[in-house]
């Protein structure tokens, strides 16, 4: 797939507007609030239950394996893509639980909202997504995977929650403008 100006604006202004939405909302307070409600009911002192929540949450959300896995079961494909990312997840998990604690068991829930809700929206969708949406919705995630390894290694804090709405915003400019 050739890489065009146009696709890497459509990249940059969706990940900036997406990340200042994200920030005007709060979506990283609103799941840190979230985490808490969980820490409460299901935590026994754990200090780290949020941000193993928070850090799961992210890492199985992010990234064009859920994008375009979820995306080609909509379509009516074969999940061979979400085969592979739950065992990569799987993993993932076992190795984030051993230092984060019970927090990382509670990702499921948005995990399973967020692919849910784009397998559906794919299925719906059909006929408008084009393989320039996928690229670009693709292209946005693996930026915010980035973002999340950064916050990982403890390089840069970065909220990385609150540019999930680019995600969005990349699928509606490459509709428009790709």
């Amino acid at each position: 797939v050739k890489q065009t100006p146009q696709d890497f604006l459509v990249l940059i202004f969706s990940l900036v507007l997406g990340s200042i939405l994200g920030e005007r909302i709060d979506l990283d307070g609103l799941l840190q609030k979230f985490g808490e409600v969980l820490k409460k009911r299901f935590s026994k002192g754990n200090d780290r239950f949020v941000e193993g929540f928070i850090t799961a949450s992210l890492l199985f959300c992010t990234g064009s394996m859920a994008i375009l896995g979820a995306i080609e079961e909509g379509l009516g494909g074969f999940p061979n893509l979400l085969f592979a990312k739950s065992l990569l997840d799987g993993v993932s998990s076992l190795a984030l639980s051993a230092s984060l604690g019970l927090g990382v068991l509670f990702a499921a829930i948005p995990l399973v909202l967020y692919q849910g809700s784009l397998t559906f929206f794919a299925g719906a969708a059909q006929t408008y997504l084009s393989q320039a949406v996928i690229n670009e919705m693709s292209a946005v995630g693996g930026l915010i995977l980035l973002g999340l390894g950064l916050v990982i290694l403890d390089i840069k804090a970065i909220k990385v929650t609150n540019m999930l709405p680019g995600l969005i915003l990349a699928a509606l400019m490459a509709a428009f403008f790709l």
